[in-house]
């Protein structure tokens, strides 16, 4: 019978899958395009807000600059994504950025970009929760109050989902995704037909407000502020190297797929916000970073709407169904969005967990061929992330792209080199000719990403930068930690060029606590190891237990002496080591076997009853040179799946030639019939 653990884990994320259907579980590109590409499109929700929010400390008239900063958003957007299939072609193994760092520039700006990489996976999820949170809070403000806890729920369902594989969470996400691009173009399309065609004043909520400028910003304050807001508006990057980390999850020819999805995704997220910028222009949509200063004019506790909200309201007015189609898919999309990064990386992480960068244990799959282990340890990172910011995504948002361009500049780095690696030794001049315009467009790639990524740090560091920095830096330092561990412990384990010496002699030492079946069926494995001693010993704590062990034990005529050890103090762990510590002085090459019988409970509160000494002394015992710990399990009536009739059953002398013992049981009620219906 299954343990009600077992029936909760098949509950959430299904029955467990052979290694063999490891291929049933690859994508489409029409399903990987919303496991690998719903956090690009989802930047279209916020990039557009964080330009406009910061080109509102200049006042109304820096909006006239916004498409510019679009399209300046745009030309890198493009540019990444084309050099990006250039990385999908010549890489497509899965390690993305890292292994093309790894491979052209050495193991350390490998390590960095891997840093770099984990950071920005664990805010992408921060993020994209606290943003979807925020906006359906836009259409239900009962929950402005409860953010924190509302993103803590979403993270732990997308868990659940990404529990049960790539595949069957990519089907779940598919439709949410084509229904954010459906209600963001039909939103397009519907603004556009009432303003140029029915000849419709469509006006934003926030258009009939007088914006104040915070301060009066000229010359090189208004460049850094330009700067600020094209750096703000580059989230809209985020979520692109993804899919050169999940490459293998295509379907075959892997490398063409996922260049193809990646050209979609470019194009559909440039079509988007650009879209969503000149709407907001038509409909004098303002946006601010401070909207009680700021806004002259507004109802009072005003709480200015997000950016899509607004639209969806002016352009939907008069047709609620659509602004709250648009509000809630928009949410939705947001968190979704949070997949890319469950996606990414648990397949990064189990890469460096091959490498012995990180714990082993975030190496291997789960029951659904997902790497649970690190689906887990993003989920509970960004769940520390948003409680520690409140799930505010204006505060999140700071931290969020210093990384992603850090990758984006050295991976360009490493692909320039890479070419350049290959042209070396190719001869034939086509081939020669296709290289030459991949390193053309990583080399132009490297100077867009590498120039955002001087001004994310100029204009962002002090807003918050600085600290995923820091939290790069220590994974950083963590990591040469863990691998100079394995090293370390390697180099300690490997086998020496001459032969083991055998012990001398085995001295084996059977505790007693108390004389019942656990203890005799203990002496009995230990008198079958045939060692050179036997000892049984007990710890006197109590005078009078001791004496009526000792009664019993001549009572029942056991031929081994019991040795008492004495304990003024009513400790039991310190007299057993000093016993142990006098048998092994005897010869170093002697050693000690210590058998404790345990008992194997089925219930979790039992183990608070039982075992509490045998497992202090056992974590005492292993760390002692020369003494071997054997635990003889004993297993109660609670064992969950076990005969009550037969539980515990030891095989006495001529047990199973008289069929009392459970290997020779009566048979099945279906083989007696069977043998009747035979006669």
């Amino acid at each position: 019978m299954p343990s009600p653990t077992s029936v909760f884990k098949r509950l959430v994320i299904g029955r467990a899958l052979r290694s063999d259907k490891l291929a049933e579980t690859l994508l489409p590109k029409r399903v990987a395009l919303p496991v690998f590409a719903s956090d690009a499109l989802s930047s279209v929700a916020y990039a557009p807000a964080e330009i406009l929010a910061t080109l509102s400390a200049a006042g109304l008239a820096a909006y006239t600059l916004s498409p510019w900063i679009a399209l300046a958003v745009v030309v890198v957007l493009l540019t990444v994504v084309a050099s990006y299939r250039q990385n999908v072609h010549a890489y497509p193994s899965g390690g993305g950025d890292y292994e093309v760092v790894n491979t052209n520039l050495g193991s350390r700006f490998g390590l960095g970009v891997a840093s770099a990489l984990l950071v920005d996976y664990v805010l992408t999820v921060a993020v994209s929760v606290a943003s979807g949170v925020a906006n359906l809070a836009s259409a239900v403000p009962i929950l402005d109050d409860h953010q924190v806890l509302v993103s803590i729920l979403l993270v732990a369902l997308l868990t659940s989902l990404n529990l049960r594989g790539v595949r069957e969470s990519g089907v779940a996400f598919a439709i949410p995704t084509y229904g954010f691009m459906i209600a963001v173009f039909g939103m397009v399309l519907w603004g556009v037909y009432r303003i140029f065609i029915a000849g419709d004043e469509v006006r934003a909520e926030s258009a009939d407000f007088e914006m104040h400028s915070e301060q009066t910003i000229a010359g090189v304050a208004l460049v850094f502020l330009l700067a600020r807001a094209f750096s703000s508006g580059c989230a809209a990057l985020t979520g692109v190297e993804a899919i050169s980390n999940g490459v293998p999850a295509f379907r075959r020819p892997k490398s063409k797929n996922a260049a193809t999805t990646l050209l979609l995704l470019g194009l559909i997220s440039v079509a988007m916000m650009l879209c969503m910028i000149w709407l907001a222009r038509l409909t004098g949509l303002q946006y601010v970073e401070n909207p009680a200063e700021q806004l002259e004019g507004a109802p009072d506790g005003y709480v200015q709407k997000t950016v899509v909200a607004q639209l969806g309201e002016a352009i939907f007015s008069g047709f609620s169904p659509g602004f709250y189609f648009v509000t809630f898919m928009t949410a939705l999309i947001l968190v979704l969005a949070a997949n890319t990064a469950f996606n990414g990386f648990p397949v990064l992480g189990s890469i460096l967990a091959q490498d012995r960068y990180l714990p082993r244990q975030l190496h291997t799959r789960g029951d659904r061929l997902a790497f649970s282990n690190g689906i887990l340890f993003l989920a509970v990172a960004a769940g520390i992330l948003l409680v520690a910011f409140k799930a505010d995504p204006s505060a999140l948002i700071h931290l969020y792209i210093v990384g992603v361009f850090v990758s984006f500049t050295l991976s360009q780095i490493g692909m320039v080199r890479h070419w350049n690696r290959l042209l070396r030794v190719e001869r034939d001049p086509q081939v020669r000719r296709r290289m030459r315009r991949s390193q053309a467009i990583n080399a132009f790639g490297l100077v867009m990403t590498g120039t955002v990524l001087i001004i994310v740090l100029l204009t962002k560091f002090t807003q918050g930068a600085w600290i995923a920095i820091a939290a790069m830096a220590f994974i950083y330092l963590l990591m040469l930690g863990i691998r100079r561990h394995y090293n370390r412990v390697a180099e300690e384990l490997r086998p020496a060029d001459e032969k083991p010496i055998l012990p001398s002699r085995n001295h084996a030492v059977v505790l007693v606590s108390t004389l019942h079946q656990p203890t005799l069926r203990a002496l009995a494995y230990a008198k079958a190891t045939r060692p050179d001693s036997l000892t049984a010993v007990t710890v006197n704590v109590d005078d009078a237990s001791t004496r009526a062990l000792q009664e019993e034990w001549d009572r029942r005529g056991i031929s081994l002496p019991l040795t008492v050890v004495e304990s003024p103090y009513r400790e039991i762990t310190r007299p057993i080591l000093d016993f142990v510590h006098g048998l092994t002085r005897q010869s170093p090459r002697d050693v000690v076997t210590v058998f404790i019988p345990e008992y194997v409970v089925g219930h979790w509160w039992e183990h608070l009853l039982h075992n509490q000494s045998a497992l202090r002394l056992k974590g005492r015992l292993l760390f002692e040179p020369g003494v071997m710990v054997t635990s003889v399990p004993w297993q109660l009536l609670s064992t969950a799946g076990r005969d009550p009739d037969r539980a515990d059953r030891v095989a006495g002398p001529g047990s199973v030639r008289r069929g009392l013992h459970p290997s020779v049981s009566d048979p099945p009620d279906r083989d007696r019939e069977s043998e009747g219906s035979q006669s």
